[in-house]
């Protein structure tokens, strides 16, 4: 058997032979598995504020800083900034922060979560809307309002094959309400709110990553829900604001640098960053613009959603047909799909070919002595295991990182993300499944020297 720590100091590149056989001898690091956290750790300041897929928890983020960086003014980047748990760490801790995410709901997420609101002024503004919509807090709506629903018009279609039309209608009153105020961070909180309350509030079967529609479901009341989130948000409000250091809170634009974009475009200097904390997407795993197409709708965020889609690195509506990823492992993979189906070949060589350019510019912005951690896990799609760890430390090496190591930690149950199915390779319900999807995953970490 190899030994793993030889491996990772040597100063050439593993061979992707050496990597295969790596991870083969690599344990399972117990500490890495955080199960002492229990939900209001996980879900502590304000990463309680929206649903989102395949989260990781802030305790991850965290002990990743401890352990490689030190001082004042650390740069932190994360270019799949999700629902922002790796922004939201670095600005609890006074630190620059940057980042990028493709999904235009990821980043007013990411942005309303990383933003703290002093806490007097945040209730005062809650309690005055509360008071505008608090004539929704009834059996039924008022034959008449004084608040025009804002339902955007272009979308109409579908917002109605999701909402019944009483819901439909109370959601356009408090989404109108919203819009009627003038503070734009208090605006962004209360949309964050409103985005949340959506897939409770329509016909969205629960608990599906697929858009699928649940006749038997009986939708929430929209005012209720959104006045019972409020108020949790706010009191995660005040828990980041007490936080975050009061010079970081009056300069916020200082350190606060993200944008609606590609993660292979970041918005910083070259040698710059000092950490990335990532976990990107699964190659064919989640289709994000699906997952979160209430949200696009109600918030207009996307004229066409097909052409959206395309957008989004890891999205079965991508195809590279003159291209090949360099990785030889995933050209292995790539292969062995072929036998079984060329169009979900083409969409994992065109995930590899993504991720490649986002580690070339994971290495640009990095100092010399800089690390990046992505977090990532292993699947079997038809059958064929998809080695995305693997082909993650070769192509880092291949961008110009060193493996500086290789954390392989277990998904505590509480938080493992949905099961999925062997034959099909689709996400399933718990109970239908015949394995969980990612019950390990694996943090690889490149220093670039």
């Amino acid at each position: 058997m190899i030994n793993v720590i030889e491996i990772l100091t040597q100063p050439e590149n593993l061979s992707s032979q050496s990597i295969l056989e790596l991870f083969k001898a690599k344990g399972i690091d117990k500490d890495w598995s955080f199960t002492e956290s229990k939900p209001s750790d996980t879900s502590k300041w304000t990463h309680g504020y929206h649903r989102y897929p395949a989260k990781f928890i802030p305790q991850l983020v965290e002990q990743l800083v401890v352990e490689y960086v030190s001082g004042r003014d650390v740069h932190i980047n994360d270019p799949f900034m999700g629902c922002g748990t790796t922004i939201v760490t670095a600005i609890s801790k006074g630190f620059f922060a940057s980042g990028t995410d493709i999904n235009k709901i990821a980043f007013l997420i990411t942005k309303v979560k990383s933003t703290p609101l002093e806490p007097n002024y945040l209730n005062k503004k809650i309690q005055l809307l509360l008071s505008k919509l608090s004539f929704l807090d009834t059996a039924s709506l008022p034959l008449f309002s004084a608040i025009e629903p804002l339902i955007p018009a272009k979308h109409l279609e579908k917002i109605n094959y999701w909402f019944t039309a009483a819901n439909k209608t109370e959601l356009g009153i408090i989404l109108q309400a919203i819009h009627n105020e003038d503070d734009k961070d208090i605006r962004d909180f209360f949309l964050v709110a409103f985005s949340h309350i959506l897939k409770n509030c329509s016909i969205w079967l629960q608990g599906s990553t697929k858009p699928t529609r649940d006749f038997k479901k009986i939708p929430v009341k929209p005012y209720a829900i959104f006045k019972r989130h409020l108020n949790k948000m706010q009191r995660g409000n005040e828990a980041f604001f007490n936080i975050v250091p009061a010079k970081i809170r009056q300069h916020l634009s200082n350190r606060l640098n993200i944008q609606n974009g590609d993660a292979r475009q970041q918005p910083v200097e070259n040698s710059s960053v000092d950490l990335i904390v990532t976990s990107s997407p699964y190659v064919t795993s989640y289709e994000y613009a699906d997952l979160h197409q209430l949200s696009t709708l109600w918030l207009d965020l996307s004229d066409n959603l097909s052409e959206y889609r395309q957008e989004f690195i890891g999205t079965t509506h991508k195809k590279y047909h003159e291209r090949q990823a360099q990785s030889t492992i995933a050209q292995h993979i790539v292969s062995q799909m072929l036998r079984v189906s060329r169009k979900m070949a083409n969409e994992i060589n065109a995930y590899f070919i993504d991720m490649q350019e986002v580690f070339n510019e994971s290495y640009r912005i990095l100092k010399r002595g800089g690390r990046c951690c992505y977090v990532i896990g292993n699947t079997p799609l038809k059958g064929i295991e998809i080695l995305n760890a693997e082909v993650f430390v070769e192509s880092l090496q291949q961008s110009g990182f060193v493996i500086d190591r290789i954390i392989k930690r277990e998904i505590p149950s509480k938080i493992l993300p949905q099961a999925r199915d062997d034959k099909t390779g689709r996400f399933a319900s718990a109970n239908k499944a015949n394995r969980d999807a990612y019950p390990i995953e694996y943090i690889v970490i490149g220093l670039k020297e």
